[in-house]
């Protein structure tokens, strides 16, 4: 098994784990380039859908 069907395992058992550290990571962003909040949350929306299609669909994408 290589390392991405190991992190598309642990997304599959942990989508909501996920999604937590994408919204982490766009409140960073926020701090540092607050003028362009709009833009860092629909990044962050698009790859929760990302991710929760790479995580094998076991859970839908939240919802907006």
């Amino acid at each position: 098994m290589n390392l991405f069907d190991k992190a598309k395992e642990a997304l599959g058992k942990h989508p909501d784990q996920a999604d937590q550290g994408v919204d982490k990571a766009a409140d960073a962003a926020k701090q540092r380039f607050g003028d362009h909040a709009d833009k860092i949350d629909q990044g962050s929306e698009k790859a929760k859908e990302f991710l929760h299609k790479q995580g094998g669909g076991q859970q839908d994408a939240p919802p907006q």
